[in-house]
């Protein structure tokens, strides 16, 4: 019987974020919105970041491959969500669910490394200023963004593929909008120890490892920023800063939080699912264009030729 049981389950139902089908309409405007937003926010600072030899720079190289990741990451989970939401199945089949905590796993994790590698960039330009260009040369600039992507990869690769040799019993029903680790591992029949433990491994080193990378460098950028004697110097440097620990705050309470706290079907684990795979992705472009004076005029730079043509 269990064998059987093993062999028939090949899909799952993504509950999603209700069963209610007016307010899955509401939801299904909203979210179709965020992702439309989403997706000209982050192509926009793509293209102006591309356009202008202004921000031909190690940071606004670095924040042009954060836009394409979060057009990425927001790509992975919210047309599924949007599917679901308009659909009475909601089913997703077992190879599409695993395919898509791949990619959640590989883009999140290489967004987590970017972010440690932006905030080196910062220590760089604001401690070193006058050797900032030999340090952040263009080529360690590359490898620095391969390896994000490299480490983000490698890190999906050690969770995945144990996933994939997971037997799945009667319960097919995930509390969830879309399919991460930490929701499948109570719906299976088989023996998760290792699989938890690899997890909870990779997340703690993963998120440690870049956090305290990320801690380093802004306790010396604080250090240099208050041996800055001019008060206009200091707000300066630090509104250089304050974009790159908006963005962090954003990502990395919640994504660490969601992969570290066990899973019970709490809306909490929703709502940290929506901040870092959302909301993140829709506010990171306007963190960086609201707040950072030669985004904006690069902007109008950009919009001045183009209406010039």
């Amino acid at each position: 019987m269990a064998l059987r049981n093993h062999s028939t389950i090949t899909e799952f139902i993504l509950l999603g974020l209700s069963a209610d089908p007016k307010v899955q309409i509401l939801l299904f405007v909203l979210f179709m919105g965020i992702y439309l937003l989403t997706m000209m926010g982050n192509l926009i600072l793509l293209l102006v970041i591309r356009a202008d030899s202004h921000l031909h720079t190690p940071m606004y190289f670095f924040l042009s491959h954060l836009s394409f990741l979060d057009l990425c990451f927001s790509s992975v989970t919210v047309p599924k969500l949007l599917e679901n939401l308009l659909s009475k199945e909601k089913i997703i089949s077992k190879e599409g669910c695993l395919t898509q905590a791949f990619f959640v796993f590989d883009i999140g994790g290489t967004e987590v490394f970017l972010l440690s590698v932006m905030a080196y960039d910062r220590y760089a330009a604001i401690c070193y200023p006058l050797l900032y260009s030999q340090v952040m040369s263009s080529q360690l600039c590359v490898r620095l963004v391969w390896a994000s992507w490299g480490l983000g990869f490698l890190d999906a690769v050690f969770n995945i593929p144990l996933a994939m040799n997971l037997n799945f019993c009667e319960n097919h029903i995930i509390s969830h909008y879309t399919c991460e680790l930490p929701s499948l591992f109570p719906l299976s029949c088989s023996d998760i120890s290792t699989n938890v433990t690899v997890l909870t491994g990779s997340t703690l080193l993963h998120g440690f490892g870049t956090f305290f990378l990320i801690l380093f460098s802004y306790t010396r950028i604080v250090s240099t920023i208050l041996s800055i004697s001019s008060t206009t110097g200091r707000s300066k440097a630090f509104s250089t800063c304050s974009s790159h620990l908006t963005a962090v705050s954003f990502f990395y309470v919640s994504a660490f939080l969601r992969y570290l706290m066990p899973t019970s079907g709490s809306p909490l684990e929703l709502i940290f699912s929506i901040q870092y795979g959302v909301v993140t992705p829709l506010a990171n472009p306007l963190i960086y264009s609201l707040k950072n004076k030669e985004v904006k005029t690069a902007l109008r730079r950009t919009l001045g030729k183009c209406l010039k043509w």
